[in-house]
């Protein structure tokens, strides 16, 4: 049986705790803070693809913090969100190169029977449960729609 991600985060916070890494325990301590908000308000245990959705939207927030904080010149702010992005990386799978997106994408379109962009809700419906925490969902999106037109 594999380890999941929960048990993962446990292991690796008391790691951190242990090592005396300050920064890397508050990101560890802000994943587990954003799991156990979701399992309080939803009266619910996650499972691994529930625990995959929360680390992708915390990906992205980073990514756009990092936008906004490049802009604004704030380098500080930029490297604190690069390194909790870099850490909230280590619990997510690999990530899919851009010729296995292609591939999946083709395939979903296959399956789903997709010929045109209003079709293209079917042919997300396919990949999103693949890809999760294994790609920016907003890229594939573009490739698909890419694919159909």
């Amino acid at each position: 049986m594999s380890v999941t991600i929960k048990t993962r985060l446990t292991e690796e916070m008391k790691r951190a705790m242990k090592g005396k890494e300050k920064q890397r325990l508050a990101v560890i301590r802000l994943i587990q803070a954003a799991v156990k908000q979701r399992e309080v308000d939803e009266r619910i245990e996650l499972d691994d693809t529930q625990l995959l959705q929360i680390l992708d939207k915390m990906k992205k927030q980073r990514r756009d913090s990092i936008t906004a904080y490049s802009q604004a010149g704030r380098d500080d702010l930029v490297a604190q969100e690069e390194y909790e992005t870099t850490v909230i990386d280590e619990f997510l799978p690999q990530q899919l190169t851009p010729d296995e997106i292609e591939k999946m994408v083709v395939a979903a379109i296959a399956e789903s029977g997709a010929e045109g962009i209003k079709e293209m809700g079917k042919v997300m419906a396919i990949l999103k449960p693949q890809l999760q925490g294994r790609a920016d969902i907003g890229k594939v999106s573009g490739a698909v729609k890419a694919a159909l037109t």
